[in-house]
């Protein structure tokens, strides 16, 4: 296995598809000759040239709604937000375009696109540059929501996502895009639903998503040196959820710490909390808690920022209060 940072893995997801599919396009801000806002199209227009990897001007709107167009016409876009905080200025395009026009069209149109591009807190870019919008995008009942932890599953889940035919957004943090891990060489498909057990435990279930998945596993580290064996789910995919990982994983520890940096209200753990308490109340042994980013806009100073971000320390915190 080559040992490669999450930047790469998505370079070769998407080179890979390329190279297999010449309907496979990439458009976005910078995508082209800047290769990136975060480097992760580094040599692409190189290799597929200017017809497949398009710089835009800086419209959202605008080149979100071309990709919504291309894709019913039978193209395979990926359009880059240079985070996904913009995309708020082309929700429109994503949640009534993509989202909607498969079922107002009564399935004459598939719209087999990517959204994709970094996102998070973490590094001091402001509160307009800082969301975590899964949950928004996860209430659109057509669009698939993919949020990678590692590089492995950034590069075999965004092969699946290009290759779907419905809607998908690909959701990065930026914080991972140097975070190195191996990779297998050759072809690698990740299915699109299946969460991954990344430490198994026996005495509480942690479940994480993207940077969240890291906090849980550094948390699961602490609390394994006061005795307590923890369990981490990496969600991988908010929508779908794998629902019977889950409910496997609180039928063995019956305690549940769900660690999220999206806001609390109505975020996706609300929806994880819900489903097991729904299904499977009584392999419940404590309340189920949540650790989420804190109700308040983004600090931009850094001791703020970290204070009301998910840390290892609220987790073991959380879980030990599920064993009291």
């Amino acid at each position: 296995m080559a040992v490669i940072t999450m930047r790469e893995a998505l370079n070769q997801a998407l080179s890979e598809e390329m190279e297999r599919d010449e309907r496979v396009f990439l458009m976005g801000e910078e995508v082209a000759e800047y290769q990136g806002a975060y480097k992760v199209s580094s040599g692409l227009l190189q290799k597929f040239g200017p017809k497949r990897v398009i710089d835009t001007p800086i419209s959202e709107s605008g080149f979100a709604g071309l990709g919504v167009g291309a894709a019913m016409m039978g193209l395979r876009p990926v359009v880059e937000f240079m985070t996904w905080s913009f995309s708020m200025v082309a929700y429109d395009q994503i949640v009534n375009n993509a989202g909607a026009i498969r079922y107002m069209s009564g399935g004459q149109y598939s719209i087999p696109i990517v959204f994709r591009g970094s996102s998070g807190a973490g590094l001091q870019v402001g509160a307009t540059h800082s969301h975590t919008p899964e949950n928004w995008y996860a209430n659109v009942p057509a669009l698939t929501v993919i949020t990678p932890a590692f590089p492995d599953d950034a590069k075999g889940l965004l092969k699946s996502a290009i290759r779907s035919n419905n809607p998908v957004c690909f959701i990065e943090n930026e914080k991972l895009y140097g975070f190195k891990d191996e990779v297998p060489e050759g072809e690698l498909v990740i299915p699109i639903g299946q969460a991954r057990i990344r430490r198994e435990g026996t005495d509480v279930t942690l479940i994480a998503n993207s940077a969240s998945t890291h906090v849980a596993l550094g948390a699961a580290g602490k609390l394994e040196a006061n005795g307590v064996s923890a369990e981490v789910i990496d969600l991988r995919t908010i929508k779908p959820l794998d629902i019977p990982a889950i409910l496997a994983s609180v039928a063995k520890t019956n305690r549940v710490v769900i660690v999220e940096e999206n806001k609390p209200f109505a975020g996706w753990g609300a929806q994880v909390a819900y489903e097991i308490q729904h299904r499977s109340f009584d392999d419940l042994d404590a309340p189920i808690e949540r650790v989420t980013g804190l109700d308040t806009p983004q600090p931009y100073a850094k001791v703020l920022e970290q204070a009301v971000m998910p840390s290892e320390e609220r987790v073991v915190e959380a879980a030990q209060k599920t064993l009291s």
